[in-house]
């Protein structure tokens, strides 16, 4: 990755920080892409200690301008973008069974996780086309979008399905001109909380970024590699019980990606999100 350059949206924190440290640490400038422009300020210089540049943007993907300044800026700064991690995403409706999802918190999820994210795909691979140079798009989905799970986020599993059928159109469009797109489909990370045996640690996932950046995965476009410690190997999963949703809840609030907490929810799910105390579901 040495004297190229990768964008990595939503890298202020979660796993964006994680995938900023390892294009840095693979030797590539970063540019750092996110709302919370004084966290990515203090990331900076972490990302500057592995001796590459760092250029810090503010930028909610789901506004377009602010996408498409960013986009101008990175390849103002260093004359070309080879990877772009699209990254940002939010869980807006933790905590909420599907019958009783507001419009807006659907919405607002879509609005993020596949609209901003193509927005980002439509910009740089836009330039990566007209240059000439071609490039590699990872696409941050998730396990969620693979398969369903009872209880869980239902707008946040459907937008996740939506960057994986994504991919595919964007790879197959652009193959032939030398753009590849790829989904990065992760397990239980430290952004999230997990039911399941563990939580992946940090380093698990950087081996897959790096890979399906240049140029170890030029003859790969369109695929979609699962990391999740064997989750979608298995039939069905466990269902979500009132201490998972409480804990993603907290888990969502401390990374910012939760527009509701247990608090403004109503006393009867605060104290028992999935209506079991009066044999009810929703």
């Amino acid at each position: 990755m040495e004297g190229r350059t990768a964008i990595v949206t939503g890298a202020a924190y979660g796993l964006g920080v994680f995938f900023a440290r390892t294009m840095a640490e693979a030797g590539a400038d970063v540019v750092l892409a996110a709302r919370s422009v004084d966290k990515l300020e203090e990331i900076a210089p972490l990302i500057e200690a592995f001796g590459v540049k760092s250029l810090v943007q503010e930028c909610d993907v789901t506004d377009l301008a602010a996408v498409a300044q960013t986009v101008e800026n990175a390849w103002g700064t260093f004359g070309q973008v080879d990877v772009l991690v699209n990254n940002a995403g939010v869980v807006a409706e933790v905590g909420v069974m599907p019958e009783r999802l507001p419009d807006e918190l659907f919405t607002s999820t879509m609005a993020t996780n596949a609209n901003g994210l193509f927005t980002f795909c439509r910009e740089v691979g836009a330039r990566q086309l007209a240059d000439g140079e071609g490039g590699s798009i990872i696409n941050v989905a998730s396990i969620a979008g693979l398969v369903a799970q009872s209880h869980f986020p239902a707008a946040y599993q459907a937008s996740k399905a939506a960057v994986i059928h994504l991919t595919w159109n964007l790879a197959s469009s652009w193959a032939k001109r030398g753009v590849r797109v790829n989904a990065l489909c992760p397990g239980w990370f430290p952004s999230e909380m997990t039911p399941m045996k563990r939580v992946g640690v940090d380093g698990e996932l950087d081996a897959a970024l790096l890979f399906m950046a240049p140029d170890a995965s030029s003859f790969m476009t369109g695929s979609t590699m699962v990391i999740d410690d064997g989750v979608t190997s298995t039939m069905g999963g466990t269902d979500y019980s009132p201490d998972m949703f409480a804990a993603m809840v907290e888990v969502a609030v401390e990374f910012g990606t939760a527009m509701v907490t247990l608090s403004e929810m109503s006393p009867a799910w605060a104290g028992d999100p999935l209506g079991v105390s009066d044999g009810s579901i929703g």
